[in-house]
């Protein structure tokens, strides 16, 4: 009995430190986890963002501050996220992550990047003393949900798609590199051979080409105020004609009353020219 009294007593002093104090590795984490799927939650309320990679050594650095300061998020209203750049690809083509850690500051859908010092009094600091008014917004061009930051995004898990897919093909499948290669090669030219003929006829469909109809002849009996002109400009045509023939007539018969007086004449003149020579 005293050697099991003996035992009893650390076994109670265990227990109740492990009560007392909270494991390390149970303590449930205040930062949440953004997703492709659910970042839309980012436009509404106020948020902060890191984003970071497992392998980098100044994001593992960043971790305790950035988890310090997400338990004061509560009292500071503000929710405070963490991003992981190598599962989320479509997310960090939307913001251009070019360095690690990256953080931004999210207020109503306006988006800030913050440059500043990364500790815990820092970050509380940035939130209370509202320090981010002071930051000049990103332009709605290049917000994570325009146009432009959404094709982007694709563009980056198409990226990923590919690299993963080159990966299966080489080392799960055992196709040559150059045979992956040309795999993808004739993928691309038959995709844009689709996507030409898609927007042929789209343009078409928009803007149908103009085709020449045939002309047709008109067929249409003028009016009859357009008429009377017409007839009168006949007519008067019609009466220049007859005096002109008039006149010609005219002339021939003058023409030929001429005559025989001439060749009476010659008659007349050819005996005095002879008794003349007599």
């Amino acid at each position: 009995m005293a050697h099991l009294g003996r035992l009893l007593v650390p076994l109670a002093a265990l227990v109740l430190l492990l009560w007392a104090v909270p494991g390390a590795h149970g303590r449930r984490s205040n930062v949440r986890v953004l997703t492709d799927e659910n970042w839309t939650s980012l436009l509404e309320g106020e948020w902060m963002i890191e984003f970071y990679a497992p392998w980098c050594p100044a994001c593992q650095n960043l971790q305790p501050e950035w988890e310090s300061f997400a338990e004061w998020g509560e009292d500071l209203e503000v929710k405070v996220a963490k991003v992981d750049v190598t599962e989320q690809t479509g997310l960090s083509g939307r913001f251009i992550i070019t360095a690690l850690p990256s953080i931004y500051h999210c207020k109503d859908g306006e988006f800030r990047r913050y440059l500043g010092p990364r500790t815990k009094k820092d970050f509380i600091n940035f939130i209370s003393e509202k320090e981010w008014k002071n930051i000049e917004p990103i332009s709605s061009w290049f917000g994570p949900s325009s146009v432009l930051m959404t094709t982007m995004s694709a563009l980056f898990q198409l990226s990923v798609y590919i690299r993963t897919s080159h990966s299966y093909f080489v080392h799960d499948l055992g196709i040559p590199a150059w045979g992956s290669y040309l795999v993808f090669a004739f993928a691309t030219v038959l995709s844009g051979l689709l996507l030409g003929l898609c927007m042929i006829f789209v343009a078409d469909c928009l803007c149908p080409s103009k085709r020449r109809k045939p002309q047709q002849q008109c067929t249409k009996k003028p009016s009859p105020e357009f008429l009377q002109p017409l007839k009168k400009v006949e007519e008067e045509q019609e009466a220049d004609d007859e005096d002109v023939s008039e006149e010609e007539t005219e002339n021939r018969e003058g023409a030929s009353k001429d005559t025989p007086q001439s060749s009476l004449r010659q008659r007349c003149v050819g005996p005095s020219a002879a008794t003349d020579k007599s």
